[in-house]
């Protein structure tokens, strides 16, 4: 009986441990299942524990109050400028201007409902979560704003340069990388992260420039000290001496990229302007001695001999000069100029054979005004053998101050007025005096309306500072031009020695175009039955005296129809 009942009590001692822990587990179980559930219970309706929204902490609150919250809470930060970084570079942007607003709802919306699993209940102790702000934004404001702010995040690349400045050679601009952003992405980033703290901050790829170090060290060591190391000096006449600088090398000498490395180039006008700075006193143009005529006497003006330096073998082996080891002082070329008509030539010329002569009529009395001034002063103009006339050269201006009056012009196909209308037959004139004077034409201008009173193909028109009337007298002769206005006529003639007789054969017209009509109004309006267009040409034919041919040579004239005016 006694060992029956000692066993019996060694087997409820060993017991009781296991029991004791294993209540204590249960009710932990318990009281954590029980903890759970109020707090789930009490959650319910609110924002998970640790949420925050730009950086609001709104964890435990429910929808209404923590909208409120952020609107309080945000209402500066949302006005404030942003900062945009990519790389090395920022921008920033106006959320107002750019059209950026808060959609508070769609962000209460982007919160996660309260989670049923216990361990990320308890995680939002410790632990916050950033809630993306939801945006909207206007098109028309934000579209722009992002597009300025790409290219502002996208600067190219940055080549190096090399320039000559003060005496020395630097690298300007220096190399710079560039970068570039993805617009769609800046945009994405701006309308995501606009209010996060510390800005927006964007990835930026990486561009480098074409030329950098590796492409002007060598330029910069190499020919670019040397064309600074010495001033170019260049002998001249008289002991004068042109000079460029090294400080001023830099408007010689410059430098420009090209296949990878440097390329020099030489302003070689402008190295012939600085030099002729000083130089320029060592060169006398050629003068013609001239004859001017009072009546039946004549003056006569010397000729000068001129004198003129010869860039183009003063500047031979410049560049080796600049930027190599050829000396860099050495003497000018000169080329001297004889006068081609002399004093003792003007002495001896004699203006007694006609040698071109012209006349053409049917002005209007205000046109015969500005005909005979015009042909005033050109009176007595004599064209010394190789030199040139040009009739606005020779007048000057031809505005009222100068005696010419308002009349008649063509303007646009139609009848028109203006002061010194009625020069243009003047220079007909002479144009036609000079053409079978076997003169040169340089440059003369036909009319764009055929006047039936001029030679078809074969007139000239003229307008101050724009179209002008040119001859080049390339007979071994003098010629003077002598005028006459009279009887509704002007006349032209080329005096001096005649050496060539010449024709002119028209070619006929062909092409004819048809006026079209236009409507005018005005007091001044002049009704017109207008003109066919055409074109046409003229054969001028050269012989010497003897009825040898010289020269032979056709001009083709365009000539535009001449509008239907009514007047309304």
């Amino acid at each position: 009986m006694v060992r029956v009942i000692e066993q019996d009590t060694e087997l409820t001692s060993g017991n009781m441990p296991a029991r004791f822990f294993g209540g204590i587990l249960l009710g932990l179980f318990v009281l954590l299942g029980t903890g759970y559930g109020v707090d789930y219970f009490l959650s319910q309706g609110t924002m998970p524990r640790g949420t925050m929204i730009g950086g609001v902490q709104v964890g435990g609150m429910k929808r209404a109050e923590a909208k409120e919250l952020l609107q309080k809470e945000l209402a500066d930060e949302i006005i404030k400028p942003v900062t945009i970084t990519a790389g090395q570079r920022t921008s920033i942007i106006d959320p107002r201007a750019a059209g950026l607003r808060v959609n508070w709802d769609k962000t209460l919306d982007s919160v996660e409902s309260q989670s049923l699993n216990p361990i990320k209940r308890i995680l939002g102790f410790f632990k916050d979560t950033e809630v993306p702000i939801v945006s909207d934004a206007d098109p028309a404001n934000f579209r722009p704003a992002v597009d300025r702010v790409t290219k502002e995040l996208s600067p190219a690349p940055v080549d190096a340069g090399i320039v000559l400045t003060g005496g020395q050679v630097k690298v300007d601009p220096a190399p710079a990388d560039g970068q570039t952003v993805d617009a769609e992405q800046v945009e994405k980033s701006i309308l995501t992260g606009w209010l996060k703290p510390g800005g927006v901050k964007e990835h930026a790829t990486i561009s480098h420039p074409k030329y950098g170090e590796k492409q002007v060290q060598p330029i910069v060591e190499g020919p670019g000290k040397k064309a600074v190391s010495a001033p170019l000096v260049l002998h001249g006449r008289d002991n004068i001496n042109g000079e460029i600088p090294v400080d001023r090398m830099g408007e010689v000498v410059t430098f420009r990229p090209e296949n990878d490395e440097f390329k020099i180039d030489f302003n070689y006008d402008r190295a012939r302007e600085i030099f002729a700075e000083k130089l320029i006193t060592t060169e006398k143009p050629r003068v013609n001695a001239n004859i001017t005529f009072h009546g039946s006497d004549r003056t006569v003006t010397p000729h000068s001999d001129g004198v003129h330096i010869d860039w183009v073998k003063t500047f031979d082996h410049i560049n080796e000069r600049i930027i190599a080891d050829d000396p860099r002082t050495w003497d000018a070329t000169y080329i001297d100029e004889p006068a081609s008509f002399t004093t003792e030539m003007a002495n001896a010329a004699t203006f007694d054979q006609v040698v071109g002569e012209f006349t053409t009529g049917g002005y209007s009395q205000a046109s015969g005004v500005n005909i005979a001034r015009v042909a005033e002063m050109v009176d007595g103009a004599m064209v010394a053998p190789g030199d040139t006339f040009s009739l606005n050269g020779y007048t000057g201006p031809r505005g009222t101050a100068q005696g010419f009056v308002e009349s008649g012009i063509i303007m646009n196909g139609h009848a028109d007025k203006a002061v010194g209308g009625g020069i243009s037959q003047f220079a007909t004139t002479l144009y036609n005096a000079a053409y079978f004077g076997g003169m040169e034409d340089v440059t003369h201008t036909p009319h764009s309306y055929y006047i039936s009173r001029y030679p078809a193909g074969r007139e000239a028109t003229v307008f101050e500072g724009a179209i002008d009337l040119v001859f080049k007298n390339t007979s071994q002769y003098p010629v003077r031009i002598v005028t006459s206005v009279g009887g509704g006529q002007v006349t032209v003639k080329l005096m001096g020695v005649k050496v060539v007789n010449v024709e002119s054969v028209n070619g006929g017209r062909w092409a004819t175009t048809q006026p079209n009509t236009i409507s005018l109004s005005g007091k001044d309006c002049s009704p017109s039955s207008g003109a066919p267009g055409f074109t046409t040409s003229d054969t001028r034919i050269v012989k010497d005296l003897n009825g040898n041919e010289l020269s032979r040579k056709t001009t083709t004239t365009v000539y535009n129809p001449s509008p239907i005016v009514k007047c309304t």
